[in-house]
């Protein structure tokens, strides 16, 4: 049996009652916060021009807006609003995004096909589920390739999920996987300029997903071995990797991997967020006149895309590519003790203070760093007065060892639809939403029931 049928198998066969409470939390922690993120980034240029160039009408709400579309055209551009500031939720294992993919994505067909809520939170746990354990199937693989993980493996969660939301056979949704893997892209260029491309990674996957299930339904057929093939997705997109396909397909029915999905407290690359912790702190106790530089233990994986070339990282060329620069990002957080929204502006990336102390950043690769499995973060100040200082954060604030409650994600919900500019109803919304989308009293609501009773339009 092939990986896509097993895993059409699993799908076909699951009750979305029996989904683990933790699982199901996951899911619905991940609704929060994503819608929360698809609303504040309504006002930015990115979106205004998906919303010009994916114009399609339909039934599906784009959200911080009060304009509807097709299902894919909402996919795509609630999925790139999600994932465009990199506020978005993570993974230890591997850094892919899955509820900028997934959530759009099931959202939007249980929409355009008028699905209930156990159906849709059946395809966000299963469309979750199978983009983090090809998350630990690829591990570093896709990245050194060349590729962004959350694309290339979200174009899988994605179609994953919508199957499982429409209800398809362990044969079609084999298929549909099988077409997925034809639509799976992304390349990591975006490193080079900080432009736009890495924003729609999201919503591209989350749609093609829609895509994929859609035609596999009507019966258009895609390779059963798209994952072990010999031409397979590994193949294609990790082939350093020798892949131990047990990690995909292995205890479907009873280890849920997306139960320990990771939240960010800081708007930026996932790697970066224990280094500024170590710079919050660190600035506690000393003046940046005093630092001669600020040398970074990391893990060899992280240095193409979150330090190298060095010059341009220490000086990023605008707000977007500041959030793939740990240089910048440690020294933002050094100096204005912070790495939200408002730290990755115009104004804040020109910041003379700032430039100043990354300046003075530098990184060594620590061969038993412990990336990917785990990310941490370690600075050494070196002083004026020859003393050094340390800083070392063991892990990821908001991920297994520190998780975010709901409260703090609807708190984080709040703070970003604020920043929209938007009425604190809409987060009050999102979550009232998020909960009856999880609650067993609410199976058989209709999801645009649910999401016209509790979240507004703006």
């Amino acid at each position: 049996m092939t990986c896509a049928l097993e895993i059409g198998r699993w799908i076909a066969s699951l009750d979305a009652r029996a989904i683990p409470a933790d699982a199901s939390r996951a899911c619905t922690d991940t609704v929060i916060d994503t819608l929360g993120l698809s609303v504040a980034a309504r006002n930015t240029d990115y979106i205004a021009a998906l919303e010009q160039s994916w114009a399609a009408p339909g039934p599906c709400r784009i959200f911080g807006s009060s304009a509807l579309a097709d299902a894919p055209a909402a996919a795509m551009i609630n999925g790139t609003a999600a994932h465009g500031e990199d506020f978005d939720n993570t993974f230890e294992g591997c850094p892919i995004h899955w509820g900028a993919v997934i959530v759009p994505a099931i959202v939007a067909i249980a929409q355009a096909e008028n699905r209930a809520a156990g159906d849709t939170l059946k395809g966000l746990a299963v469309g979750g589920e199978v983009m983090c354990r090809l998350g630990l199937l690829a591990q570093k693989g896709v990245h050194t390739a060349g590729f962004h993980p959350t694309a290339v493996l979200g174009t899988m969660g994605s179609a994953a999920g919508v199957a499982a939301t429409l209800g398809l056979s362990a044969e079609q949704t084999a298929q549909a996987l099988g077409i997925a893997g034809s639509m799976a892209s992304g390349i990591i260029e975006y490193l080079a300029d900080g432009s736009s491309t890495k924003r729609m990674h999201a919503g591209w996957a989350a749609q093609c997903g829609i895509r994929a299930a859609l035609m596999a339904r009507a019966g258009f057929t895609g390779p059963m071995t798209v994952f072990e093939g010999t031409h397979g997705l590994m193949h294609g997109f990790a082939p350093t990797v020798e892949p131990d396909f047990d990690t995909l397909v292995g205890g479907l029915a009873e280890r849920w991997h997306v139960a320990k999905t990771a939240f960010k407290p800081f708007a930026c690359g996932t790697m970066t967020q224990p280094f500024i912790d170590c710079a919050i702190r660190l600035a506690q106790s000393l003046d940046a006149d005093d630092i001669v530089a600020l040398e970074c233990s990391v893990g060899e994986g992280t240095v193409h895309r979150l330090w190298e070339p060095i010059e341009l990282k220490r000086r990023p060329p605008n707000p977007y590519a500041a959030k793939f620069s740990t240089p910048y990002c440690i020294a933002v957080g050094f100096v204005r003790g912070d790495a939200g929204l408002a730290e990755f502006t115009d104004e804040a990336v020109t910041d003379a203070r700032v430039l100043e102390v990354a300046r003075r950043v530098s990184y060594r690769i620590d061969p038993d760093d412990e990336y990917p499995r785990n990310y941490t973060g370690r600075i050494v100040a070196m002083l004026e007065d020859g003393r050094t200082v340390e800083e070392f954060q063991p892990y990821l604030r908001g991920g297994s060892h520190e998780p975010m409650l709901t409260e703090e994600l609807a708190a984080k919900c709040a703070a970003n639809v604020a920043y929209a500019n938007c009425e604190s109803s809409v987060a009050d919304g999102i979550v009232e939403f998020a909960s009856r989308l999880g609650s067993t009293a609410d199976v058989d609501a209709s999801v645009t029931d649910l999401l016209r009773n509790a979240v507004p339009t703006s």
